[in-house]
C-alpha cells in the first residue's frame, strides 16, 4: 500500500496538474511554504535524521502504536461514510492491537487478515458531496484544503489524544507522531525538485482523491493518463 501510494505521488502531474488546483491565496501560501521549510530544515529533519538511526524494530513499533490510535477515528467515519462492514473491521483492528498487540506496538490484526484503512473528517465531508475548496498552506501544520481545514477540530475531538487530561502526555505522543512522519518521509524526499511548492501541492490533492476514491478506478484513470502521455 505504501509503494502504491508513493507512486501515485510520484505521478500526480500527469493526473492532477499544478493548474488544475484551486489556489487563490497562492502567493500567502508560497510564503508559508517558506516558513515551514526552513522551521523543518533548522528543526523537524535533524531531529528526524536522529530517530531514523534508531533500531527498525523499534520505528516500526512506534508506526504501529500511532496507527492503532488512528483506528477510533478511522473506524467513526467509516461508519459516517455509510460502510459498515469496514467500520467493524476497523474497530475490531483497534480492540485487538490493543489488548493482544501490547497496546498497538504490535499489529495482530494485520497478521489475522485485517486491512488497515485511513479515514478521516474530512475524507467524510467529500463524501456527503462537500467541495474541498481552494488549496491552503497551513503554518507548521503544512498542505491542507478549506474542507480539510474546517474538518481539523472534528478530528481533533475524535481522535484518542484528544480525550487524554494529561496535557503534556498528548503534547508529548502528537509531537512523537509528527517525527515519526517526518522520518517517513526523508526516504522520498529526494525526489522532490524544480518548483518543490508545486510539486508537494499536486501530490498532496492527489494523495486526497486517492483516500476518497479509496484507491477504487484510479489505477484504470492512471493507465489511460499514462497512455495519453506516451502516445503524446
Amino acid at each position: 500500500m505504501r509503494i502504491l501510494y508513493f507512486l501515485f505521488i510520484l505521478i500526480s502531474p500527469l493526473l492532477i496538474s499544478a493548474d488544475e488546483v484551486n489556489d487563490p491565496f497562492e502567493e500567502i501560501n508560497r510564503k508559508t511554504y517558506e516558513f515551514n521549510e526552513s522551521l523543518d530544515t533548522n528543526i523537524v529533519k535533524p531531529v528526524a535524521e536522529v530517530y531514523s538511526n534508531f533500531p527498525p524494530k523499534v520505528k516500526k513499533g512506534v508506526t504501529n502504536f500511532f496507527n492503532n490510535l488512528e483506528e477510533v477515528d478511522t473506524f467513526i467515519n467509516q461508519f459516517l461514510q455509510g460502510k459498515p462492514k469496514e467500520s467493524v473491521n476497523d474497530l475490531s483492528r483497534f480492540i485487538i492491537n490493543s489488548t493482544i498487540g501490547l497496546g498497538g506496538f504490535i499489529d495482530v490484526a494485520s497478521k489475522l487478515g485485517l486491512e488497515r484503512h485511513e479515514e478521516d473528517f474530512g475524507q467524510t465531508l467529500a463524501v456527503w458531496g462537500v467541495g474541498q475548496g481552494p488549496y491552503i498552506m497551513l503554518p507548521f501544520l503544512g498542505p491542507s484544503t478549506l474542507r480539510d481545514t474546517l474538518s481539523r477540530p472534528v478530528s481533533s475531538v475524535l481522535s484518542v489524544t484528544f480525550h487524554m487530561t494529561e496535557s503534556d502526555v498528548n503534547i508529548a505522543l502528537k509531537s512523537i507522531d509528527a517525527l515519526e512522519t517526518r522520518e517517513r518521509l526523508l526516504e522520498v524526499e529526494s525526489l522532490l525538485s524544480g518548483d518543490k511548492y508545486a510539486f508537494v501541492k499536486d501530490a498532496y490533492v492527489q494523495s486526497i482523491y486517492y483516500e476518497i476514491k479509496d484507491g477504487i478506478n484510479v489505477e484504470d484513470e492512471f493507465t489511460d493518463d499514462m497512455d495519453d502521455f506516451l502516445i503524446d
